[in-house]
């Protein structure tokens, strides 16, 4: 069901909204951590690096896509605040010719260049095939990816994060069991893992097209809403582009981050592999906090209402804080134990370079909950050029570090590149939400008060 976000007390509706994200973002996680558990533990440890090796040229990729799904449904977001759902259905069907055709285009690209993207990566030779043999897979099924992210979108713009959620658990459980019998039953080795998670995708994609126009009587198209409008589709782009690009931006840091722990040798990889499918779990909730201010900011700007937009902002940064402060605890105290889920206990000494990894992190992840929130705050606004731009500051911080520091100070360096990119992106989205905040209070306070009165 669709859930109004523009009534009713902002920190109940924001916790109820992202409640639901939490758990499928945990499951998500939780389900990539047991495929990785599967390759470790069916394939070895090498397999395990060369998966591990594509995480980043993944989320470039994947990460491009589902930024440009979620931007595309941000004016569906405002347009269903505003009441106008008219608008909201064209905002949706030129939102699937866009998703199409960037879906196609990143598939061709993908297949082309998927090799030598990883030889500049400097992925170490003795588990090069693993991570080509698992990626190329990924990658020839990314409309999948296209299909379940621009649905869920969709359907969060409404206010309903529930669905995709459950969606999303179905998905899991098959993409276990595909795993299961694609590497144990089929012997089909680590591009077993990339057809399990393709085809498990794919099925939670259509899933959520029946529910959508099953149950959403709003959601059916009238006769002449379906055209393509270019000067909709280039009102789309221009929020969905600057997201995407974002996600990319973030991804290519990413790349630079592995490109120098690839230099660092196999125990290195092994070893962030580790501790970064337990942080990834660990930030879920952040994420998803980012996400859902993203659809509360969009659908009260529609309704044009400001102040509840920063009370909303500022009461999801009372709940980020009092999450880091556990997630700083469990790590320090318990994160050498989570790290058994993937390595073995005689491993010690990867085991404690993931550690050290997962400490470090943690102490800076109020900045990360920070930038979560007010980068989403600032793109549901459909404010999406300066988020992006931070996006920019968080390469350039991240380059530096793992350029100018990592050959000279090694793993310690690599660990800390990731806090000072968000840092860096911090000291901007600070500095522009300010500034956009008084710009939207002068626009939106007549409105505001005219519809009071």
């Amino acid at each position: 069901m669709t859930k109004d976000m523009t009534a009713g007390k902002p920190l109940g509706l924001i916790l109820r909204f992202c409640g639901p994200m939490v758990f499928g973002n945990i499951l998500q996680q939780l389900y990539s951590m047991v495929d990785t558990v599967i390759v470790g533990r069916y394939l070895g440890a090498s397999a395990l690096a060369g998966v591990g090796a594509t995480g980043a040229i993944s989320f470039l990729v994947v990460g491009f896509a589902t930024g440009i799904c979620t931007g595309l449904s941000i004016p569906v977001a405002q347009a269903f605040g505003a009441g106008d759902y008219q608008n909201m259905r064209k905002n949706i069907a030129n939102s699937y010719y866009l998703g199409a055709l960037i879906g196609v285009l990143l598939t061709i690209l993908t297949m082309i260049g998927t090799g030598t993207i990883l030889h500049w990566m400097k992925t170490p030779d003795d588990i090069y095939q693993y991570s080509y043999d698992y990626i190329i897979v990924i990658f020839g099924g990314i409309l999948t990816s296209v299909l379940y992210n621009s649905l869920a979108a969709i359907l969060r713009a409404v206010g309903d994060s529930k669905s995709p959620i459950l969606f999303l658990a179905i998905s899991s459980v098959l993409n276990i069991v595909l795993d299961l019998v694609f590497l144990v039953g089929l012997h089909s080795g680590v591009a077993g893992a990339g057809y399990a998670t393709v085809i498990s995708q794919g099925i939670s994609g259509l899933l959520c097209l029946f529910y959508l126009y099953k149950k959403f009587e709003i959601m059916r198209f009238q006769q002449g809403e379906c055209r393509l409008e270019l000067k909709r589709c280039s009102r789309l782009l221009s929020i969905g582009l600057p997201m995407a690009l974002q996600f990319s931006i973030t991804a290519i840091g990413s790349i630079i981050l592995q490109t120098s722990v690839n230099s660092l040798g196999s125990l290195a990889v092994t070893s962030v592999t580790a501790a970064q499918k337990i942080c990834a779990i660990v930030m879920g909730p952040l994420e998803s906090l980012g996400i859902t201010m993203a659809t509360f900011c969009g659908q009260n700007l529609g309704a044009k209402k400001f102040y509840r937009i920063r009370d909303g902002i500022r009461l999801s940064m009372y709940v980020s804080m009092c999450y880091c402060a556990f997630c700083i605890a469990f790590l320090w105290i318990l994160g050498k134990y989570t790290a058994y889920l993937f390595l073995d206990p005689s491993e010690t000494e990867v085991i404690q370079l993931a550690v050290q990894y997962m400490r470090l992190n943690a102490i800076f992840y109020p900045v990360l909950g920070v930038l979560f929130i007010l980068r989403n705050s600032l793109q549901g606004m459909g404010y999406s050029l300066m988020p992006m731009m931070a996006g920019v500051s968080e390469l350039a911080a991240r380059s530096l570090v793992c350029f100018g520091f990592v050959p000279t100070f090694g793993y310690m360096a690599a660990v800390m590149a990731s806090p000072v990119a968000w840092i860096f992106a911090d000291v901007l989205l600070i500095t522009v939400y300010f500034v956009d905040m008084r710009k939207l209070k002068r626009q939106l306070l007549p409105a505001e008060a005219a519809v009071s009165a």
